[in-house]
């Protein structure tokens, strides 16, 4: 896996006239015209949150929807399960509609693997006390078996994160 320099096109080369304009819109990779990124529909990055997505909200709803035995342990699993959806949801978006090169301000990276980093923390722990409070119940069985889906779906985007934001960036010092 190399780090090295990526190459960069531009409309117009610095020797040469300047390329039709018909040719640079017409292409439909990168172009900032374009409303919504449909490549990261299709990217691992992408898939990776819709699942994350549907296996929180599945934990959600078997917990919502059982018979429950210890009412702060599922409160807490669910309040977890959600702001972690919502999340998750946030920077799907930030990712589709390209949001990421309208605010530069923020470190989206750093922010996205920051979240994840605490996000899975409290979904581990979460799951946890939802197996261990569960009392063979199917729903709640079943709503801790998706946290705990949920919790190495995110381990994944941890690591895909930190990639992006701690590996990519101590290596483009050097070059």
């Amino acid at each position: 896996m190399s780090h090295g320099a990526r190459v960069i096109r531009t409309g117009v080369s610095s020797g040469g006239p300047a390329a039709p304009q018909a040719a640079a819109a017409s292409s439909p990779v990168g172009s900032d015209a374009e409303l919504t990124d449909g490549a990261y529909f299709r990217s691992c990055a992408g898939m990776l949150k819709v699942a994350q997505m549907i296996s929180l909200l599945v934990a959600f709803i078997s917990v919502n929807n059982s018979p429950w035995t210890d009412y702060s342990a599922y409160s807490y699993f669910q309040i977890v399960t959600m702001c972690d959806l919502v999340m998750i949801l946030f920077f799907y978006i930030i990712h589709i509609f390209r949001i990421y090169r309208i605010l530069t301000c923020v470190s989206w990276p750093l922010a996205e693997f920051l979240h994840y980093l605490i996000g899975t923390i409290l979904l581990l722990i979460a799951s946890i006390v939802a197996a261990s409070k569960s009392y063979n119940l199917t729903g709640l069985v079943a709503g801790a078996t998706f946290g705990f889906l949920a919790t190495i779906l995110c381990v994944l985007s941890i690591w895909s994160s930190y990639k992006v934001s701690c590996i990519t960036q101590s290596t483009s010092k050097y070059h």
